[in-house]
């Protein structure tokens, strides 16, 4: 996983904060903001949208997406900001898969509080231990 640096963490943070005050999350009224950072070193910003009908993206798959139609493949790390006060939001497990799709080797996913505290980083393991992906899918199939 990298290491990054107090003042380089705070930038991810506040692009976080940018991101969050896009989400459009009028259903369940908790924003989320997140920023991926590709193998390329670009950043990508994601927010939750919601829909009427509760399927809605989530700011992971929607970093995930800027990501793609920027032209880039790999999650080198992401970083994630919920609206829990102090309480960690990690990903869900729908966005544990996504990540895990386009994760680099040795991602880190970061999770900050409101107040900009770092509260929790994970690993690729950790966070979707034993997890199934496109090496585990063959052209030879039965």
């Amino acid at each position: 996983m990298s290491t990054y640096s107090d003042h380089e963490l705070k930038a991810f943070y506040e692009d976080c904060l940018t991101a969050r005050k896009k989400s459009y999350s009028p259903y369940s009224k908790y924003p989320v903001g997140c920023v991926l950072l590709d193998d390329k070193g670009q950043k990508h910003l994601g927010c939750n949208i919601e829909t009427a009908h509760y399927k809605s993206n989530c700011a992971e798959a929607t970093a995930i997406g800027h990501m793609i139609m920027a032209g880039g493949s790999k999650i080198k790390d992401i970083f994630v900001i919920g609206s829990s006060g102090e309480e960690l939001c990690s990903p869900c497990g729908d966005c544990r898969q996504r990540i895990r799709e386009f994760a680099n080797d040795g991602i880190g996913i970061y999770c900050f509080s409101e107040s900009g505290t770092l509260l929790r980083r994970y690993s690729m393991e950790e966070l979707l231990p034993g997890s199934f992906g496109p090496e585990n899918l063959s052209e030879k199939r039965s």
